[in-house]
């Protein structure tokens, strides 16, 4: 169930929770290559399932920015802002793809509010996005994302 943020100050006071998981989602090679297709990225280890059987990972992989690209459609399913005129991608502070998203995986975020300041007509939060496979033993992406809320 996704966390409803109710108003600014609600936000502010959430900074330092987690605010929940989505839903798994499973990444498809249909998806990998249109990402691929999008970026220009056609590295045989994504788009290669005969060549990317014997190479390090026993099979395709999602692109990093492919799983990256996904937060914010599944971290719409974790939490909302009620209220919002206009919300932004603001960037990221630091991002890090620790383990591969095999084509087929079920992949999930978590969050959590690590900081929100308020700025002119809004508030800019920093968002801890741990993206997992189901069944994997550590996260395959792990970003500090930043967005821009609003009033």
């Amino acid at each position: 169930m996704a966390t409803i943020i109710k108003d600014q100050a609600d936000l502010m006071a959430h900074v330092g929770q987690h605010l929940g998981y989505s839903d798994y989602v499973t990444v498809t090679q249909e998806q990998v290559q249109m990402f691929a297709d999008a970026t220009g990225d056609h590295q045989w280890i994504h788009l290669d399932v005969e060549r990317a059987k014997t190479g390090p990972f026993g099979q395709t992989i999602a692109h990093g920015y492919l799983t990256l690209s996904l937060a914010p459609v599944l971290l719409g399913k974790v939490w909302s802002v009620e209220g919002v005129k206009m919300g932004v991608n603001y960037g990221t502070n630091k991002v890090r793809f620790m383990a591969p998203v095999p084509v087929g995986a079920k992949l999930r975020v978590g969050a959590s509010l690590a900081a929100a300041e308020e700025i002119a007509g809004g508030v800019q939060v920093t968002v801890q996005a741990t993206f997992e496979c189901e069944g994997a033993t550590k996260p395959s992406c792990v970003a500090d994302l930043i967005f821009r809320y609003y009033f």
